[in-house]
């Protein structure tokens, strides 16, 4: 079985939530980032967690492993003004044994652990996967205010987290793009920059990004619909 280094990129300014950290922010009674390394945590094929987070989160971050029984929690590094320097400060961390990286987004909460394991499965046999759904809208593409193209829309997806990939694979994307002075905001970048090529992993829409304070109200509403559902109410 592949062992999986998991990296959270936790380490944004928030800078969209009206001042609140979005991953310190409880979501039904829980922090977000609890929220995001515990679906991990339960993944047997996850042999650590290592979480990119801002400098004066670390010690928060840390306790909030210890209470919610991370143990598969490996430390935190300090995030950089970037997200690509944040996640490469963290692979540094990353264990020599491991095979395959995976990376999420600390402030998406609700991914299902069955389809983080289906993605893990296809980066296992094609070097690099990622969580993705089809666009729901039709989508312009625009210059100087004005519609130059409307791309077929049964050719988009929308790219969510975890993206994970064998591990010389990802390690060749940062090496190329620090050596040719690029920075992306997409790890899959990385990897097509080196010539990988990226399997798109079925996901579902719940798999938000709490980006703004209404995307925490729908996530709000997605686990209480989920809570109630469970309980037969």
């Amino acid at each position: 079985m592949d062992t999986v280094s998991v990296i959270i990129a936790a380490g944004g300014r928030s800078q969209r939530m009206e001042g609140v950290n979005k991953q310190l922010a409880l979501l039904r009674g829980v922090p977000v980032i609890a929220r995001s390394m515990m679906v991990f945590q339960g993944l047997e094929e996850v042999g650590e967690i290592i979480v990119s987070a801002r400098p004066e989160d670390i010690g928060t971050v840390e306790g909030i492993a210890k209470e919610y029984g991370i143990t598969k929690f490996a430390g935190c590094a300090e995030g950089g003004e970037t997200r690509q320097q944040s996640v490469v400060n963290a692979l540094k961390r990353v264990s020599r044994e491991t095979s395959l990286i995976a990376v999420h987004d600390g402030a998406r909460p609700l991914v299902k652990a069955e389809f983080i394991k289906q993605c893990i499965r296809d980066a296992s046999i094609f070097g690099g996967a990622a969580l993705a759904v089809p666009v729901k809208d039709t989508i312009k593409q625009a210059e100087g205010g004005f519609v130059t193209d409307t791309p077929d829309r049964n050719r988009l997806y929308i790219t969510q987290t975890p993206q994970i990939f064998k591990k010389k694979l990802y390690f060749d994307g940062v090496n190329f793009a620090g050596d040719h002075g690029l920075d992306f905001t997409d790890d899959c970048q990385l990897a097509e920059a080196v010539g990988g090529k990226i399997h798109l992993t079925h996901s579902d829409y719940r798999n938000i990004k709490i980006t703004t304070p209404e995307d925490m109200a729908i996530a709000e509403a997605i686990l209480g619909a989920l809570e109630r559902k469970d309980s037969g109410v």
